[in-house]
């Protein structure tokens, strides 16, 4: 499956990049696992993307929670709990 990220405010400050085109393993079906998936990169993104930490989700630029399933080409938004304009 091919999903395009996105990275807002101070996740794209300390992951250093604002989108990325991916493609994912078929196990990795739902927003809860797209997160544990790109944890496993390690280093800063293991810190930012932690279980516990609070953050927002958009798939398709609509607010999802964890169980939401992914969908092929879709664009996936993580973001802080808070955001100012």
């Amino acid at each position: 499956m091919k999903l395009e990220l996105r990275f807002f405010a101070s996740l794209r400050e300390a992951l250093g990049v604002s989108q990325e085109g991916v493609s994912i393993p078929a196990e990795v079906k739902t927003i809860a696992d797209l997160r544990i998936y790109l944890a496993q990169r390690g280093g800063v993104w293991a810190e930012v993307l932690a279980e516990g930490k609070v953050l927002r989700c958009a798939l398709n630029q609509h607010m999802v929670d964890a169980a939401t399933p992914l969908k092929n080409d879709a664009e996936v938004a993580f973001f802080p709990p808070v955001t100012g304009g």
